[in-house]
Parts: structure tokens; C-alpha cells; sequence
């Protein structure tokens, strides 16, 4: 029988976490528009700062700019450590999930075909582990923000989003893609 400072301790942990599923389910998950209340359409081109900030490893030769919006780190679902860093100088599709969501399960068929980073949010990390033994997206890494860091930087306020950077580090596509569609040919278009 769990202890009354342990049930305040699980209370302190589980309601802001159910309000903040709760909010974002009603602003995102199950539709496939933006934002509750948002003017703008389901996809919204966007454009994001993106000025160097420092070298990279070695891509095709040469050592790659760092854009700004690389600049972070984090861990993977495994526990690994991963530098957003290494990820310069190519295109980079960053893909914005909740294990909770049922509009983000149904993109994960077609976001597995493409390949991206997937960034797990707003649940524990086991709960973001089933998802991707549940769905088949272990081919591909996968960040555990528990805490909102990436998806803040990146300034997500929904689940299931897609951020598209090309080579440069410059945001071409953030926006929802029901079920996924439409990512095969926005991922072609930056390969050239």
C-alpha cells in the first residue's frame, strides 16, 4: 500500500503531466489542423534563423557550417548521448511525437519509410519505448524530451509535427502531415 507521501509525490508528478496532455490532445492530437483557434492551414511554411555558429565533422570532404538551429543536444530513447551537430550539412527531418497519440501512430508507417529524428515528448520514456516497439520505428533514432527542451526550441506546441531543415539549416516545411503524406516528396525535393 503506497504511502501518503508517496501518493503526494505521484500527484505532484501526474497532473501536470495529465493537464498537459490533456491541453495538447485538444489542441492537436486527433485533428488534422494546426493548433485550436490557429488562422493558418494544416501546413505552414516557415522560416527559421539559421546563422553559423561553429564546425562540424567532416561532410564529403570538407567541415560543415553549423546552423543554429543544430546547436543542442540530447539523449536518445536508449539512453545515448546525441549532438544535433553531426547532423550539418545534410537535409533533416525532425519529426514532433507523443506516445499517446493516436494521429501520431498513424503517421508512424509512413515517417518510418523516410527515415527522420524522431522527438519523443510529453511522457516517460518507457511509454515512449512501447510506441516505437509498438509502431516499428526502432530504425531510426529517437530522442526522450521529457521535458519539453527540443520541442521548445523549435517552438512545437502540437503533436504530431514535422520540421524540415535542408543542408543549410534553414526551416523549409513545419506542419502537420495527416497520416504522414506529402513527407516522401518534401524529403525528394531536398535531395535534389
Amino acid at each position: 500500500m503506497p504511502t501518503t507521501q508517496e501518493n503526494a509525490m505521484r500527484a505532484r508528478t501526474l497532473i501536470p503531466a495529465a493537464a498537459t496532455a490533456l491541453v495538447l490532445a485538444l489542441a492537436g492530437c486527433g485533428t488534422d489542423g494546426g493548433p485550436a483557434g490557429a488562422s493558418a492551414g494544416p501546413e505552414q511554411e516557415a522560416s527559421s534563423p539559421s546563422a553559423p555558429a561553429s564546425q562540424a565533422g567532416e561532410t564529403g570532404g570538407g567541415t560543415a557550417e553549423v546552423p543554429e538551429a543544430l546547436e543542442f543536444t540530447a539523449t536518445t530513447l536508449d539512453g545515448e548521448p546525441f549532438d544535433a551537430r553531426t547532423l550539418a550539412g545534410k537535409p533533416v527531418v525532425l519529426w514532433f511525437w507523443a506516445p499517446w497519440c493516436p494521429k501520431c501512430k498513424a503517421q508512424a508507417e509512413e515517417t518510418a519509410r523516410v527515415g527522420v529524428v524522431g522527438v519523443a515528448g510529453l511522457d516517460s520514456t518507457e511509454a515512449m519505448k512501447r510506441f516505437v516497439d509498438e509502431t516499428g520505428t526502432g530504425e531510426f533514432t529517437h530522442l526522450s524530451d521529457e521535458n519539453g527542451e527540443v520541442w521548445k526550441r523549435f517552438e512545437v506546441t502540437e503533436q504530431s509535427r514535422y520540421v524540415i531543415l535542408d543542408a543549410s539549416g534553414e526551416t523549409v516545411y513545419d506542419g502537420v502531415l495527416p497520416g504522414g503524406d506529402g513527407l516522401d516528396e518534401k524529403v525528394a525535393g531536398l535531395a535534389g
